[in-house]
């Protein structure tokens, strides 16, 4: 019998009040001899960690091209704890964590005790676990272009909400991700899994395939060699040429559709926003009940969320004349810099 599968949530969770508990000294003290260690004994120990997670777990930082030095392995390790906290997980013990991440439990103990001094990561009324600092809500508002854009969309979303009566997002891509950073809901419609900072896989998403189609083909073909196109639902593309044949269609009318391909009985589109510079840096979407868009709704709702994304554009200082001669100047710039090579 696995003794570990019927330890009762209590043991965990008094295991995560102990070290909770630990006197801040001895955490420090702890930390100061980890820091002093010699990069080969930092190495051993991701090793042995490594060893733990079994051969069926290989480690991320393994999986992304080569070991680690202890030291980059260590913000390796604080990036994914961070990354492991979710929506529906917005609290975690030091037990819960280390089985997610892979890693020793005085190994997260130690993150937590550093994260914690920087404000990243604040313990929680529940003794024993840690949520998100609010320091990482102060970093996240200085990143400009995030800043720029929710500043200069909200006018335009509101009103693409308001003329279509639909759920409206805005994304960016992350990898063959497409990250929400913006978003409007109506009660009328579905009730969406478009939250703040969720993901979605691109290639299955109106605002994904805007995004993709308007990446430079180098780039998106580095993308999409990098892992196989999976199948949300029975209609998701996942065929690559079918894909190229959907994104070429995106880049010659402007917008793109999904239809049932992220979620059975949901339907969605998109159209992206450029920047100054003419760069597309995300997509506005709408989304709503498959049965409701038609397609003389989809051409209403297509012009209408065209309009947004131009709005959005030109708050962001985007002149197609403008733009298109800056982008022919920075390729000429490049090119000259090639042959020079």
């Amino acid at each position: 019998m696995n003794v570990t599968a019927v330890k009762p949530e209590g043991a965990d969770r008094a295991a995560d009040e102990a070290e909770a508990a630990a006197p801040e000294g001895a955490e420090r003290a702890a930390d100061e001899t980890e820091a002093a260690a010699p990069e080969g004994a930092e190495r051993a120990a991701d090793e042995t960690e490594a060893a733990a997670r079994g051969p069926g777990r290989p480690a991320q930082d393994d999986a992304r091209g080569g070991a680690m030095s202890g030291s980059i392995a260590a913000v390796h390790h604080a990036a994914r704890l961070l990354a492991a906290f979710a929506p529906a997980d917005r609290e975690l013990g030091v037990t819960e964590l280390a089985r997610r991440l892979g890693l020793a439990k005085s190994t997260v103990h130690r993150l937590l005790t550093t994260l914690t001094r920087e404000g990243l990561v604040e313990r929680a009324t529940d003794r024993g676990h840690y949520r998100l600092g609010l320091r990482l809500y102060e970093l996240g508002a200085r990143v400009p272009s995030r800043a720029d854009l929710h500043l200069v969309a909200v006018g335009a979303v509101d009103e693409l909400l308001s003329r279509t009566g639909e759920s409206v997002h805005i994304a960016v891509l992350d990898g063959l991700d497409i990250v929400v950073v913006e978003r409007r809901e109506t009660l009328a419609t579905l009730r969406l899994a478009n939250r703040l900072g969720c993901r979605h896989p691109a290639h299955a998403t109106s605002a994904g395939k805007v995004l993709l189609a308007y990446l430079p083909l180098a780039e998106r073909s580095a993308l999409l060699d990098r892992q196989a196109l999976v199948a949300a639902t029975p209609y998701t593309i996942t065929d690559r040429a079918r894909l190229e044949e959907e994104l070429a269609k995106v880049r010659s009318r402007g917008w793109a559709e999904s239809a049932r391909e992220h979620q059975i009985g949901l339907a969605s589109l998109a159209a992206p926003i450029r920047d100054a510079r003419g760069r597309v840096v995300a997509a506005v979407g709408i989304a709503g009940p498959a049965a409701q868009f038609g397609r003389e709704v989809v051409h209403r709702f297509a012009v209408e969320t065209a309009r947004a994304a131009e709005a959005i554009s030109a708050g962001l200082g985007y002149r197609a004349g403008e733009a298109a001669l800056r982008l022919a100047r920075e390729d000429d710039a490049a090119s000259g810099r090639r042959t020079a090579s």
